[in-house]
């Protein structure tokens, strides 16, 4: 099922802009090159002035010497922050974050299913207290051997996804607010993108970590239009497969109405959601005046459900951003649990997953996490040649 490129769409100002940006660096191009020729011309006087006594060999070792060059930002035009080195545990030292180029990842085993995992108690207060040894993966039924086990707060890329469709018109500002929220409650080193979407999906700022970029796109809003939910959604996880540098992946997606615009089914857009790698989904239902509430809450509840994410349903817009908040929390104290499967996967099987979680001093506990993937071309390909 090919995704959809949402880096294709472009708004109207866009589309207006870029032929003036192409006049005016036309123009700036043709001044450039006749200084250029200027200075060419005058060299031959300058040389004169070179000062004689410096020793030829000296003036030859200097010119070759190479000039510096500084690497290239693969992404976006934003640069990468160095971070400091964040506090590790529970971490073999084949499995160190890499972040020798300001992008923070963990390498993994080519076969390694990566679990990111949510641990909470009786009373739903989240567990952050627990070791390798209190977890037992189950896939397929089976016990699987964990071969990588982190604690650690690491950045996520995350796609912040907001409905634009004509009912939002009013809830746009604090839902927009409270999306920022959830970014400054975020890792800071968080990779985050900006779609806007009605009846069509719109990338209205790529991978960033400029709050000012952020909020310029959020207020991008032309709210009309129906309620492609669906379709945004999976454009946005393919997104991220595609141009992620971050292993972790998250879409968080506000909306306040059922899917009335999709070509994608909920089924389907599900079923993109839980290929090998895919984000976890945390979602905003604000459901009051929709036609059809128990429909949009049980689409919401099942994406956030089998990938691992939640979905949220206040009853008052004021309740918003504190939701925010409550993700960004989660999102930053969860479990990171790696496992080689124990039986070879093929292209398109679905796996189903189940972890589970005890330990001394603590009651009964729940994990959340995905239910489960569909194995991907490129790791079930290894797996057959072993």
């Amino acid at each position: 099922m090919p995704g959809r490129d949402i880096t294709r769409r472009l708004n109207r100002s866009h589309r207006i802009l870029s032929p003036l940006l192409f006049l005016v660096c036309l123009g700036l191009g043709q001044c450039l090159c006749a200084r250029a020729q200027e200075a060419a011309a005058q060299e031959p006087a300058k040389a004169g002035q070179v000062d004689t006594a410096k020793p030829a060999e000296t003036a030859s070792l200097e010119s070759a010497k190479p000039a510096e060059t500084t690497p290239a930002v693969t992404q976006s035009s934003d640069t990468t922050p160095q971070p400091d080195k964040p506090q590790q545990k529970d971490q073999p030292q084949d499995k160190q974050p890499d972040n020798s180029q300001g992008v923070f990842v963990f390498r993994k085993n080519v076969d390694e299913v990566m679990l990111h995992a949510t641990v909470v108690d009786d009373k739903q207060r989240i567990v952050t207290t627990l070791d390798k040894g209190a977890f037992t993966v189950f896939e397929d039924g089976k016990p699987q051997s964990i071969i990588s086990f982190h604690h650690i707060d690491i950045p996520v890329a995350m796609g912040i996804v907001i409905d634009n469709s004509g009912s939002m018109r009013e809830k746009r500002n604090k839902v927009n607010q409270a999306a920022l929220n959830l970014v400054r409650s975020s890792n800071p080193r968080d990779e985050v993108f900006i779609v806007n979407f009605n009846d069509e999906q719109y990338l209205d700022q790529d991978f960033t970590h400029d709050l000012l970029k952020m909020k310029e796109a959020l207020e991008k809003i032309d709210a009309r239009g129906g309620t492609a939910l669906y379709d945004a959604v999976v454009a946005s996880a393919e997104h991220l497969k595609k141009n992620a540098r971050l292993e972790k992946k998250v879409i968080f997606v506000v909306t306040d109405g059922e899917d009335n615009a999709s070509s994608e089914t909920l089924e389907e857009a599900v079923k993109h959601l839980q290929e090998e790698g895919g984000p976890s989904v945390y979602a905003i239902g604000i459901l009051g005046d929709e036609e059809h509430p128990k429909r949009a809450k049980k689409a919401l509840q099942v994406i956030a459900d089998r990938t691992g994410g939640i979905a949220f349903f206040p009853k008052t817009l004021d309740e918003v951003d504190e939701i925010s908040k409550t993700i960004a929390n989660d999102i930053r104290n969860q479990y990171a649990i790696g496992y080689k499967p124990s039986s070879p996967k093929k292209i398109g099987e679905f796996r189903q997953i189940r972890v589970e979680a005890k330990a001394k001093g603590h009651g009964k506990m729940i994990v959340r996490t995905k239910s489960g993937y569909y194995a991907g071309a490129e790791s079930a390909t290894n797996s057959a040649a072993k």
